[in-house]
């Protein structure tokens, strides 16, 4: 039986593989324009940038993940564990804009609610 998930969870995967699909079309994107000079210069960066759509895909990936920490932070005040570690996972939360691996880690776990 497949787990039910939440429309943040939903939103925030569609979001990760769109993101992970325009990354590859950008990387086989550079990997020509290399082929064609030796350098890529900045402009040519932003230009493959915006025409593959990897800057959207970004927008809408980092807009998911939030949309995922907000909901998973107001899902889990539900819990047990919660209420037993209040402190430990106020710690977390308040640091995830200041620490890549923590907002990392918040996301994992928010994938894994149910």
């Amino acid at each position: 039986m497949k787990p039910i998930l939440s429309k943040a969870q939903l939103d925030y995967m569609k979001a990760k593989t769109k993101f992970e699909d325009k990354a590859k079309v950008m990387e086989k994107k550079i990997e020509l324009a290399r082929a064609a000079q030796n350098e890529i210069s900045q402009e040519v960066m932003e230009e493959l940038v915006v025409e593959t759509g990897f800057h959207d895909a970004f927008n809408e990936l980092t807009m998911a993940e939030n949309a995922l920490i907000q909901w998973s932070h107001s899902t889990i005040k539900h819990e047990k564990t919660y209420r037993d570690n209040k402190a430990e996972i106020e710690m977390m939360y308040s640091r995830l804009n200041d620490d890549p691996k923590m907002r990392s880690r918040i996301i994992q776990l928010a994938m894994k609610i149910r």
